[in-house]
């Protein structure tokens, strides 16, 4: 590669979701030429464009054809990659890296632990990266993964793989059947809206988890289960400690309850240990305290349209100058990507306060106040 020539990135699988996040991203934040190819889009590059000119190949195809797309590239390229880096951000690496192997390139594995983000970067997410084969590229991975600012995580494929088993498998195959359990019991007692009143912080991140995924494109939650070797191992262990459980609890003896105690909660408490413990159980509670602040509704939702330093500082400064107290505030990303910031105020705070609060972020052009 040449170190002072900025290299073109081809995307094959370009018009998904995350083919298009990633084009984004390399283009506005990397400034990179990009060039596209997808089936499903006619207006992209053809093929051989992408091989003539590109120096990475970035594949961003489903998981169950990523392997038989590489390797119809490997063919096609037949020998022009040598000296390239060919990349892929499949959530299973085994298959998809040995395809890449499979060419003269060299191959990085990646993998965000996330749907594409509203936000310009990775900043705050995972992101699994399997170095299969690296050399002359290593300072523009390097490069490429400081401008993500995921935290990234250095695994093998086969271990990426079967982690993924548990990380992915199992926790969406587990909401999943608690939506189905759900979809069961729910029109006795008045669906979903009659349950959320009587909501647990945990009900509320369960169901929110399996809102999550019901919302998004089935085929990938499709393919996290098929595509990946090691599930059905994983979800045939969860079936089965949930059959245990149930038969335990339908028993109802003493003897049932002293094997739940055991099997259940003390083993399960060895087995996390300590720290593990008492991390997740902070964790736990910081989220139970974010669901509590965004539950409450004596709010304001304010974007700041100017984005500067000294922006949000000027926002506050407007609530002091009117002696408002802010009990909560927390910052979120809409599905365009604008920053809103949602403050929360004691339950006592004068109306009219908030009134002139409201009418001088509006006269001072510091911020909006979004309705509601």
């Amino acid at each position: 590669m040449n170190s002072h020539t900025p290299p073109i990135v081809g995307i094959i699988g370009s018009a998904g979701a995350y083919g298009r996040w990633l084009r984004a991203f390399l283009n506005d934040r990397m400034g990179l030429q990009v060039l596209g190819h997808d089936p499903a889009d006619p207006s992209t590059s053809h093929e051989d464009v992408l091989l003539e000119q590109c120096d990475v190949l970035l594949f961003s195809a489903p998981i169950r054809q990523t392997p038989a797309v590489i390797r119809h590239w490997v063919a096609r390229s037949a020998g022009r990659e040598a000296g390239r880096l060919w990349l892929d951000v499949t959530s299973v690496k085994v298959a998809p890296i040995e395809a890449m192997l499979g060419s003269r390139a060299e191959v990085v594995g990646l993998h965000p632990m996330t749907a594409p983000p509203k936000a310009p970067s990775l900043r705050g997410r995972v992101l699994a990266v399997c170095e299969a084969r690296l050399s002359a590229w290593r300072p523009w991975v390097a490069q490429l993964l400081a401008s993500l600012e995921a935290d990234c995580v250095r695994v093998t494929p086969a271990h990426h793989d079967r982690a993924m088993a548990l990380v992915q498998s199992m926790v969406h195959a587990s909401h999943l059947a608690q939506a189905g359990v759900l979809r069961g019991q729910m029109p006795q007692l008045g669906g979903l809206e009659g349950l959320m009143p009587l909501r647990s912080a945990s009900f509320e991140m369960d169901t929110a988890i399996a809102a999550r995924i019901l919302s998004l494109n089935p085929a990938i939650y499709e393919d996290i289960q098929f595509g990946n070797p090691h599930s059905a191992e994983v979800l045939q262990q969860l079936a089965s400690q949930l059959g245990r459980m149930a038969a335990l609890v339908a028993d109802g003896g003493e003897e049932a309850r002293r094997a739940f105690r055991e099997e259940y909660l003390a083993a399960g408490r060895t087995a996390f240990g300590k720290s593990s413990l008492e991390a997740g159980n902070y964790t736990f509670e910081r989220l139970g305290y974010l669901l509590a602040d965004l539950a409450d509704t004596h709010t304001l939702s304010i974007h700041l349209p100017d984005d500067r330093p000294g922006s949000l500082r000027a926002l506050l400064h407007v609530f002091e100058r009117h002696n408002v107290s802010i009990a909560s505030l927390h910052s979120s990303r809409t599905q365009q990507g604008e920053v809103h910031f949602r403050l929360g105020f004691n339950s006592g705070t004068p109306q009219e306060r908030l009134d002139a609060v409201v009418l001088a972020l509006e006269m001072e052009r510091i911020g909006r106040v979004l309705p509601g």
